[in-house]
């Protein structure tokens, strides 16, 4: 018996009207968006450069121009004889922070972290003695986490409560920080093959988490108040979605927080379509008087995490996944697969700090130094467009484009500062939102201010040369 294989040609175009000078980057963001959403996938063959250039009306050079940027980022393949193909997402995550390595001959201000004093080293040295002293026998010999415990646990109530969290009606599960809390949230929300639409720059760990979940992903309009349930409303009328991811309170790369009525009405959108939404508060209480939660303003739908990763100390891998009672068993039951349990350790030193009032005091500590940094870029970078939010881990720079955003990113460290491309946090078109990601934690006061003045040098030049 011969077996005959025939390749078919995707039949997919971009919309000629979407497309804008210059042609052929335009048709280079096509391309990359519909292989993001799905509409693209791995293996599917393209049309050929004379065929699209007829398609588009578009002279055959262009076409061949943005198909030689998409080789050159990796995105399609050609193969002599058969064409050209979309190629197989690599499993490599792209980070927006430098490597270990590259961080010990660098300023890094890449990778957000809180500030870290002489406090912080004493609190985990009292504990630790503390707990030598008389460990818990579950600490050590515990195996099965109570998948319910959090809810009747008076620590976890107490940070969620500073959070803005009633638990009524809703059940939590301890993680081992917000990233497990986070694939947790995502398992229990979607199946593979659902769609989820997200904020178009958000957190750079959502593409590679949905891609390898078999969960499509979309990302929707925002400007300086957040996601826009207009946008929302339209991607929601023209096929089925099944959640929404959102990071509504200053941890986006864009530094917004959303207001109160902003979240009402993506609430409304998200109950017209019966979707569920997952709400990313992984600076937990650190902004001060923020708008209620999502979670408290509609508990029947939010799948709601934080941790004290973020506003306490880097190596405190605890977090906090609520969602409604009505999908406890379900988030339970992947998290058991996923990580099994949290770490009994660190949720001891987390319910400790928390009972003594240490949490808090750390907190407290953290807003103060995080409140002076941002006095101290803003004057620093006076007359510039710097964006940050309430008691904020970090800047956001706004760049003209994104090629201006790599070469400033490249100058910046050839300056001896890392700093992070707002690229790399795209959920959709690359240059949608181009800007720097600055970090304002993680380093001494003097260190943090030479890596300030220092950005700012780079910037006043590149305003020079223009």
């Amino acid at each position: 018996m011969i077996v005959v294989i025939i390749e078919i040609m995707t039949k997919w175009r971009p919309d000629p009207g979407s497309l804008t000078r210059p042609a052929y980057r335009s048709l280079v963001q096509a391309i990359e968006t519909a292989i993001q959403n799905g509409v693209l996938k791995p293996g599917d063959r393209l049309p050929t450069q004379r065929q699209m250039a007829f398609d588009l009306s578009l002279s055959v050079q262009t076409v061949s121009r943005a198909y030689d940027k998409l080789v050159e980022a990796g995105k399609i393949v050609g193969e002599v004889g058969r064409g050209t193909f979309v190629r197989a997402a690599s499993d490599e995550i792209s980070m927006p922070f430098v490597s270990r390595k590259a961080a010990g001959r660098l300023l890094d201000m890449s990778i957000l972290k809180p500030v870290l004093d002489h406090a912080h080293e004493e609190a985990m040295q009292k504990t630790l003695r503390a707990m030598a002293r008389s460990l818990p026998r579950a600490m050590m010999g515990g195996f099965r986490q109570d998948l319910r415990a959090g809810d009747s646990s008076s620590a976890v109530r107490r940070w969620l409560s500073l959070c803005g969290l009633d638990l009524e009606g809703m059940a939590v599960i301890p993680t081992n920080g917000s990233t497990s809390a986070m694939t947790v949230a995502m398992m229990t929300a979607a199946q593979p093959g659902d769609l989820v639409v997200s904020e178009d720059i958000g957190h750079h760990t959502l593409r590679p988490l949905a891609r390898f979940l078999g969960i499509r992903l979309q990302g929707v309009t925002v400007d300086a108040g957040g996601i826009c349930p207009e946008a929302l409303e339209r991607i929601c009328a023209k096929e089925p979605v099944k959640a929404v991811y959102l990071i509504p309170n200053g941890a986006n790369p864009l530094a917004f927080t959303m207001t109160e009525s902003r979240r009402a009405a993506v609430i409304e959108v998200a109950r017209r379509h019966d979707l569920l939404i997952i709400e990313n508060q992984s600076w937990g209480p650190l902004q001060d008087a923020p708008p209620p939660p999502m979670a408290a303003m509609a508990p029947e739908r939010v799948l709601y995490f934080t941790s004290l990763t973020k506003c306490l100390l880097p190596g405190l891998r605890v977090g906090y996944l609520v969602v409604p009672d009505h999908l406890g068993a379900s988030a339970a039951n992947r998290h058991m697969v996923t990580s099994w349990m949290a770490t009994n350790m660190m949720t001891e030193i987390a319910g400790r700090w928390i009972e003594e009032g240490t949490a808090e005091t750390l907190l407290n500590r953290q807003q103060l130094a995080l409140r002076d940094r941002a006095d101290f870029a803003a004057n620093v970078f006076r007359g510039l467009d710097m964006r940050t939010s309430s008691n904020g881990l970090h800047l956001w720079l706004p760049c003209h484009d994104i090629y201006e955003e790599a070469e400033l990113v490249k100058s910046i460290r050839e300056s001896g500062v890392a700093v992070a491309n707002g690229a790399s946090f795209a959920i959709g078109p690359p240059d949608r939102h181009p800007g720097l990601r600055v970090s304002i934690g993680g380093q001494s006061f003097p260190e943090f201010a030479r890596g300030i003045r220092m950005i700012d040098a780079r910037l006043r030049n590149r305003g020079r040369a223009e």
